[in-house]
């Protein structure tokens, strides 16, 4: 027997469903980028797009995949097809910087931070590889005029100079560059970066330039408010930003993974006028002495400073002599002082924005805190003849350990398994003080009432032992004394607390840690290679253009610091720390030179290390007939596709098939002469070059075109007749 279905009417009071973010056909006017255009007017023109193209809460995915992101793949189109602009991936990721930190309209913020790391990493993929690099590593320039009544004095304060900082200026003898330094490192710099946007896109719907600006906070026209983006490259504004999927391309990896082993270096020359600026690695022109600056050789070092740091650091627990400083004691002195005047100079250069991105500077400066602990009490109880004092102080070491031993081993957080543990468990640790407010707060107001009920029988230090070890699991503690406390109100209370603790607390923490770790698993790669790329940053962009490795650091303060107070600072002081840089690093260099040549390195950076695209040594500075090319690949896109179209009257015909073939050869070979020209020889004239180009795709677009028409024009007598 057949089934009979009844329809039910639609009830009236449906519930309407909240509507997915359909932004409809997208109409906004694409920003207008020039070369000309400071970076405070990319800034500007791409906030002003990305403000009118998201105004919807959208996910991540929404705006990659949906028609939320409809106006981000018209401006990344746009943005591969005409702009040049070399700050253009520096602006996207500021902005996305700004959309990131703001706390208000969190969803739409956070929809528009994610639509400018998705534009800045779509437009990487219209670039070659080398001109990826250019745009990766261009760094912001400086626009502010020279100041030609510089002082001698200030000369290490310059923009390429070794005491120069990435995100700070160099901490030196003078009062006011030390409010500096203080000045510009840590939240203080944050602050002023994350102003900085915001000043700007405060007044993106205004069509004016400056309009709302002064009128904000009182500052001039000639005040940029992007200033303090000055000397930051794409890369270093990304991890800033956290912009974790933008650094987890391949082929942003690519190049940090150049940086890492030195194919892309930043100083190529170790002399007095030596200016940093990114380029490719070629050994038979750079200076030996630059391969200092390789992050791989810096942590090859580091690690084998840290093994006799450990050495040295047992060798005094086990002598352990309570009378006197032996000279093992004087040695691993000597070792903490070029360890915190290392990380002293480090956290300079790089700014606590980089510098606590980096879990285990944490490490350090506990090695640091303790060790300046133990120093002070070992000094004061010798002095006083104290032996607990004394005693003290090496239990005070001790705790070193703790510390210590897991630094020596850091390296393993550089690979992929136990680097994505550790920032797995650096967000359970967060998630787990966050938790324990709570647990405080509850335990605080049963103590309070634990310790007045058992008042006749407890004291309070054996209430919070005892009520420790029933958080910790040791529940029978609760039901023994429980009875002895108050026969009336203990049991029941004891019972509540019990319960609380052991089921309800634990359970809790247990589910949000695992909760924590699920969450980054999930993005483990991009948690790893965000950890590794502010390593890699960190210890390659330094604007110092001498960096001593400790414990040979200890000599340049102790020789140069002192003659500074009465001498004037000039290019001398620059020569004299090369000089002793070589003498004292000779060794160094040598053993890294003949690992090089063991390995077979000594021909690498004549291609570039592998990055495809048009050959120039120079990186980071966009070269003008590479802009030519790209804008001719784009222009003649169109042009090409009209070409290869055959009309009507062809389309059945062979003749049609044939003249597509030659037009496409033709075209061919005019854009790999357009590449093998302009990119041949850097020291040619461009401007003659340029134009000799530009009238042969002229004279060629020409044949091809009456070529075209005759054809046409063949096809139609034949037909007539």
């Amino acid at each position: 027997m057949p089934i009979r279905v009844k329809s039910r009417a639609q009830q009236q009071t449906e519930t309407l469903r909240t509507p997915s973010p359909f932004h409809g056909r997208f109409a906004a006017e694409l920003p207008d980028i020039t070369d000309q255009d400071t970076f405070r007017e990319v800034v500007k023109k791409l906030s002003i797009y990305i403000a009118d193209a998201v105004h919807l809460p959208s996910t991540f995915e929404q705006l990659r995949t949906t028609t939320a992101g409809e106006g981000l793949r018209e401006l990344v189109d746009h943005l591969g097809r005409t702009c040049t602009h070399p700050a253009i991936v520096n602006a996207l990721l500021a902005l996305k910087w700004h959309y990131g930190s703001s706390v208000e309209d969190k969803g739409l913020m956070d929809a528009r931070a994610n639509a400018c790391e998705i534009v800045a990493w779509r437009f990487l993929t219209h670039l070659s590889e080398r001109e990826t690099v250019d745009y990766c590593l261009y760094e912001i320039p400086d626009t502010k005029p020279v100041n030609s009544e510089r002082s001698p004095t200030d000369e290490e304060e310059g923009p390429v100079d070794e005491h120069s900082a990435l995100l700070a200026q160099a901490l030196t003898g003078t009062a006011q560059t030390a409010r500096n330094a203080v000045n510009q490192t840590g939240v203080f710099r944050r602050n002023l970066l994350l102003q900085s946007i915001s000043k700007l896109t405060m007044s993106m719907a205004s069509d004016g330039e400056d309009d709302g600006e002064g009128e904000d906070d009182g500052e001039g026209e000639d005040e940029d408010p992007t200033a303090n983006f000055t000397n930051l490259n794409a890369l270093e504004i990304a991890a800033i930003a956290d912009a974790k999927r933008f650094l987890s391309q391949n082929i942003v990896q690519k190049i940090i993974t150049g940086i890492w082993n030195g194919d892309i270096i930043f100083w190529d020359n170790l002399s007095v006028h030596g200016v940093k600026k990114p380029r490719f690695y070629n050994p038979h022109t750079a200076d030996p002495f630059s391969r200092l600056r390789v992050p791989k050789y810096l942590k090859s070092f580091e690690v084998l400073f840290f093994i006799s740091f450990l050495f040295l650091y047992y060798a005094v627990l086990v002598e352990r002599n309570e009378e006197r400083i032996t000279p093992l004691e004087t040695c691993l002195y000597i070792w903490f002082a070029a360890f915190g005047l290392d990380e002293l100079s480090e956290w300079i250069d790089a700014g606590s924005v980089f510098y606590a991105a980096d879990i285990w500077n944490v490490f350090d400066m506990a090695m640091i805190v303790i060790g300046i602990a133990f120093l002070v009490l070992r000094i004061v109880g010798l002095e006083t003849h104290n032996t607990d004092l004394v005693d003290t102080s090496f239990n005070v070491l001790a705790l070193e350990a703790l510390f210590m031993v897991p630094r020596v081993f850091s390296v393993l957080s550089l690979s992929p398994y136990w680097g994505t543990l550790i920032p797995c468990l650096r967000e359970m640790g967060k998630d787990f003080v966050k938790f324990m407010v709570l647990v405080v707060v509850i335990y605080c107001g049963f103590l309070t009432t634990f310790t007045l009920v058992g008042r006749d029988t407890f004291s309070l230090h054996d209430m919070v032992l005892n009520l420790t070890k029933i958080f910790f699991g040791s529940s029978f503690v609760g039901f023994e004394m429980m009875t002895h406390m108050d026969t009336i109100f203990g049991p029941p209370l004891m019972i509540i607390f019990i319960t609380l603790s052991s089921i309800l607390l634990t359970g809790s923490l247990t589910g949000m840690l695992s909760n924590s770790f699920s969450r980054v698993i999930t993005h483990a790669r991009e948690e790893y290679l965000y950890v590794y790329s502010v390593y890699v940053l960190e210890a390659s962009t330094s604007n110092r253009l001498t960096h001593f490795y400790p414990p040979f650091n200890l000599l340049a303060v102790l020789i140069f610091r002192p003659l500074r107070l009465f001498l004037p600072s000039d290019n001398k002081f620059r020569k004299a720390r090369i000089l002793l840089l070589k003498a004292t690093h000779l060794p160094i260099v040598a053993a890294i030179e003949l690992y090089e040549w063991i390995r077979g390195s000594s021909a690498k950076g004549t291609q570039y290390s592998g990055f495809r695209g048009p050959r120039h040594a120079t990186i980071g500075s966009p070269h003008p007939a590479k802009k030519l090319a790209r804008q001719y690949r784009h222009s003649s896109a169109s042009l090409r596709t009209d070409m290869l179209r055959p009309p009507p009257a062809l389309q059945s015909a062979s003749e049609g098939s044939l003249l597509a073939r030659r037009a496409r050869s033709a075209q061919q070979a005019a854009f790999e002469a357009v590449e093998e020209q302009a990119f041949g020889d850097a020291q040619t004239d461009v401007e003659v070059r340029i134009s000799d180009l530009s009238a042969k795709i002229d004279r060629l677009t020409e044949l091809v075109l009456m070529m075209q028409s005759q054809s046409n024009k063949t096809l139609a007598d034949v037909s007539v007749s």
